[in-house]
């Protein structure tokens, strides 16, 4: 998108900017209200068939030290797209601070217009993508102990150090312990990786398009996969059909959110 700027430090202004928080099909000549980032007007610029949710800005990122400033703009965004959702249908969100600006004498209206136009067919593709589908979050943890525990049980090698470990002077016992705690850490990455492949295909097997996002520090569970799931209603109902099973499985907790507007299949693509 020619003249948008996102994220980034403290800029002087450069004339009147248009804050993007998501597009829709159709044209429209709507506004909705004050609801916008620090209560901005939220309003529609048309053009391509396509029409831009936007709201009038200075022509530089949104930007502050103050954190909970940051999660209220957030926060605003993610709701103003919620209720564009809501009343157009399918809408294309964009990530927070997504502003087009004033360029080669062109107003920022002018650009979105010309935007929406000039990308249409992109638009259109990825309106087709997501239309009757929501974006779904799903994060699986684990308990390395315990799967540590399986795996020593059932291998020899392994349960024959433990028993030297326990039978041994402390100083040939120390070697042993090292060596069985090498074997298990390869051994836990290989297990790992393999129930982390296996959940990948059988939740792929429920839904539309699956992304994988970077795990994330969740209280002393480990998080063995942080997926965003793209999917239809029907879709959604069959991927908690197999996390409630992924769940069952000893060792093996599921957080399952969404619905949300389909953020991960849309910006960055």
């Amino acid at each position: 998108m020619e003249g948008t700027g996102s994220g980034g430090g403290s800029q002087e202004p450069r004339g009147e900017g248009r804050y993007i928080y998501c597009v829709i099909e159709g044209e429209h000549d709507d506004s909705l209200g004050n609801v916008g980032v620090d209560g901005n007007e939220v309003f529609t610029i048309s053009g391509g068939g396509f029409s831009a949710v936007v709201h009038t800005c200075p022509a530089f990122a949104y930007d502050t030290a103050d954190q909970e400033m940051v999660e209220s703009w957030v926060v605003s965004h993610d709701r103003v797209v919620q209720m564009a959702s809501e009343k157009y249908g399918a809408v294309l969100p964009m990530g927070f601070d997504t502003i087009v600006m004033e360029k080669d004498g062109r107003d920022a209206a002018r650009n979105v217009r010309e935007w929406l136009n000039e990308d249409r067919e992109v638009l259109k593709g990825k309106m087709d993508r997501v239309s009757g589908k929501a974006e779904y979050g799903v994060q699986i943890f684990w308990d390395p102990e315990l799967e540590g525990t399986r795996i020593v049980r059932e291998s020899d090698e392994l349960l024959e150090l433990t028993r030297k470990i326990e039978s041994r002077s402390e100083g040939a016992a120390y070697m042993y312990r090292q060596k069985l705690e090498k074997e298990l850490k390869d051994s836990l990455e290989k297990k790992a990786t393999m129930h982390f492949h296996r959940f990948y295909d059988s939740i792929h097997g429920c839904v539309d398009d699956i992304r994988v996002e970077r795990t994330k520090k969740s209280g002393e569970t480990p998080m063995l996969a942080n997926f965003a799931c793209l999917g239809t209603p029907d879709q959604a109902r069959r991927l908690g059909e197999e996390l409630e099973r992924i769940e069952s499985m000893d060792g093996f907790t599921v957080r399952y959110m969404g619905p949300w507007p389909p953020y991960s299949f849309v910006t960055g693509g």
